[in-house]
């Protein structure tokens, strides 16, 4: 095997769990390259022989994670996820393990899934990539206050932020969904890609990242507080009750999607804080990451099209 690990040193605690991945893959006549930021290198320098490898692994939070994948995308070069940073989002998503020796097993199996990406375009003419969501307002303002405080809390830190920062400001939205223009009004706007967020929770009901589309969700609340009712149905979802969203969400789904508000929003993709604010736009890159994934997100996402193995046997 020939893998290339793109590592951001400055993600999560440090702890150098990718260290221990590669230990645990290696075998006679491997080829492990490590190439390693502390967000000072652009990752472009690293992925320019990519096709080179087998697969490339990208250790560090689910930010780092959707700007390897941006870049690779559509290139069909298998790309592991490896967990580095603090929430960990898409890991979750997609079923895999934190532990080294877990992922080294799974990398070893080369199964593949071809996901869906968004790709955000800023006010200042900036694109980037998101494997989960891209929002603005109240998202963002979480996103930013639990930024201090993730080493310490991890996952902990957003519900810290999140009422921190209890009355968000409230905004007039203008959302335009595949050319369809919907006028409404909250404290912000997630498009998402994978529909789960911090401790296993779902902001909606279904997991769609391979049916080419996002779920629109508007948060109609003006404070935290309104979001309460809301999350309780979010957690019912675990015991498989379903229940509808309360009038705290409004729901849509689209493959392009504008977003613009009076008064400006903070924008975020990916737990990644932008210093821009809306508008901004997402598309869709439909099925444009081919994911290295474990028997967990081939029950999961697999819809009835095994994952595929070296060779391209199912």
């Amino acid at each position: 095997m020939r893998l290339l690990v793109v590592n951001n040193l400055a993600s999560g605690y440090g702890e150098g769990s990718v260290y221990d991945f590669v230990r645990s893959l290696a075998q006679d006549g491997d080829e492990v390259a490590i190439r390693s930021t502390d967000g000072t290198t652009d990752l472009r320098t690293f992925l320019h022989d990519a096709e080179e490898f087998d697969a490339v692994a990208a250790a560090g939070g689910d930010g780092t994670i959707a700007a390897v994948a941006h870049l690779l995308a559509d290139t069909g070069i298998p790309l592991l996820p490896f967990p580095a940073g603090t929430a960990n989002l898409l890991a979750m998503n997609l079923g895999l393990p934190t532990e080294a020796h877990a992922l080294a097993k799974i990398a070893r199996q080369m199964r593949t899934m071809d996901f869906d990406l968004g790709e955000i375009e800023l006010s200042n003419g900036e694109r980037h990539g998101f494997s989960i969501m891209a929002g603005a307002g109240y998202d963002a303002a979480i996103m930013a206050g639990a930024a201090a405080a993730k080493r310490l809390l991890g996952p902990m830190a957003y519900f810290t932020s999140a009422f921190a920062n209890a009355t968000p400001p409230h905004a007039r939205l203008r959302l335009d969904i595949d050319g369809k223009v919907v006028e409404t009004a909250g404290v912000g706007v997630l498009v998402a890609n994978f529909s789960k967020i911090q401790f296993d929770l779902k902001v909606v009901h279904e997991n769609l990242p391979r049916d080419g589309a996002f779920d629109v969700v508007v948060l109609h609340t003006k404070d935290a507080f309104g979001l309460i009712p809301a999350f309780i149905n979010v957690v019912l979802d675990r015991t498989g009750e379903f229940p509808d969203r309360t009038d705290a969400f409004e729901l849509h789904r689209g493959s392009s999607v504008r977003v613009e508000a009076d008064p400006p929003l903070a924008v975020q993709f990916d737990g990644e804080v932008t210093d821009t604010t809306t508008p901004f736009s997402v598309s869709m890159l439909p099925k444009a990451t081919r994911f290295v994934v474990g028997e967990e997100a081939e029950r999961l996402f697999g819809e009835g099209e095994p994952a595929q193995r070296p060779g391209g046997a199912a």
